[in-house]
């Protein structure tokens, strides 16, 4: 439990203060965001704030867990670093597509393709290698099962079937959280909340893992401790960043930042064996995905748009909404959410426990 505190901590203060020196230095490096001329006339104003903020939340990541290591003394595991790993490799392509759009002064960066081989190569060596490194038990990082809070056993896909499943997952999830980061603040504090969500599911499935305990309703999962300290730094250094980044944003966290928090939510899924129950302790994530999905559908069979402009938050500045109060009423939809996926779970774990 110390190395949980440990991390979230370390992460927490380097984000803070790391973030400061990143605006300037973007600053000088003339590191400012483009702004899509289609958007919000509001925006606008933002044009020229720094950008690949994600650096800081990628550097106090891998800080607290691994100051966290040192002063536990506990081995790092497959699990954790490989959720790392897939962290920190879909961060290097956000990191390249901003990159590009700063050199182009264009809010264009990678193109479509190249940006999908970057997220397909990271997620199928993630998905290969989550299936092997088996423990003492027999248990790997990950299962080819699809899960809600368990393996649901009907639903297996084999190797291959579950390489494709992790990408579609991995690709999910870095374009969900990547879609939502159009506000000051709303993706870093979204994400803070379902990574609180996972630090505590990590934790709860470390006591009551089947290595630990023999009694019913034990979870059959591999490193989940290490995981919940990966959750805890993450959680905390989207907090130090969400410090610079609420509004009035200091710096953005671009899809160096976004890219990379999508893919640790999807990492942490596989490895909790909660790739369903993701979907509603993300559920903001999810509505602002579905909101491109479907107003594109809807365009294009009735040329009419579904709502003013999507991803959804923009739809409630254009009808009037200031800019804060769309990001608190979201953030207050994202802590419904995570204490609903929260109470889903503990609920599965009263059931199983009890043998119903």
């Amino acid at each position: 439990m110390r190395g949980v505190f440990v991390a979230a901590g370390v992460a927490l203060a380097l984000s803070i203060l790391l973030t400061p020196y990143l605006i300037r230095f973007f600053a000088r490096q003339g590191f400012g965001q483009e702004i899509r001329a289609d958007g919000p006339k509001s925006h606008q104003t933002k044009r020229g704030t720094p950008t690949m903020g994600g650096v800081a939340i990628l550097l106090a990541i891998w800080a607290g867990y691994l100051v966290a290591h040192l002063l536990t003394g506990e081995p790092m595991t497959a699990s954790a670093l490989l959720v790392l790993f897939l962290t920190t490799a879909l961060g290097v392509v956000g990191f390249v597509d901003d990159f590009l759009k700063l050199r182009r002064r264009r809010n264009l960066g990678l193109n479509k393709t190249s940006k999908i081989v970057g997220q397909v190569l990271t997620a199928t060596i993630f998905s290969i290698l989550a299936l092997r490194f088996a423990n003492a038990r027999n248990l790997t990082p990950a299962s080819e099962y699809l899960s809600f809070v368990r393996d649901i056993a009907v639903l297996g896909f084999g190797v291959v079937g579950f390489v494709i499943l992790c990408n579609l997952i991995v690709a999910a999830w870095s374009n969900a959280v990547n879609l939502t980061d159009g506000l000051d603040g709303l993706a870093a504090g979204t994400a803070a909340m379902v990574l609180a969500t996972y630090t505590i599911i990590g934790f709860w499935q470390f006591r009551n893992s089947c290595s630990v305990t023999a009694a019913a309703g034990c979870y059959e999962v591999r490193d989940p401790l290490d995981v919940a300290i990966v959750a805890a730094a993450a959680m905390g250094g989207c907090i130090g960043f969400l410090w610079w980044n609420a509004a009035p944003a200091r710096i953005f966290m671009g899809d160096t930042g976004s890219l990379a928090l999508g893919g640790l939510l999807a990492g942490l899924s596989m490895v909790t064996k909660t790739e369903l129950l993701l979907v509603v302790m993300g559920g903001v994530f999810v509505v602002e995905a579905l909101s491109v999905s479907l107003q594109i559908i809807v365009f294009r069979t009735t040329r009419r748009r579904l709502f003013r402009m999507a991803p959804f938050h923009h739809h409630f500045e254009l009808a009037g909404w200031a800019e804060t109060t769309v990001i608190i009423r979201f953030w207050l939809l994202a802590a419904i959410c995570a204490a609903l996926g929260l109470g889903i779970f503990y609920s599965e774990w009263l059931s199983a426990s009890s043998g119903l």
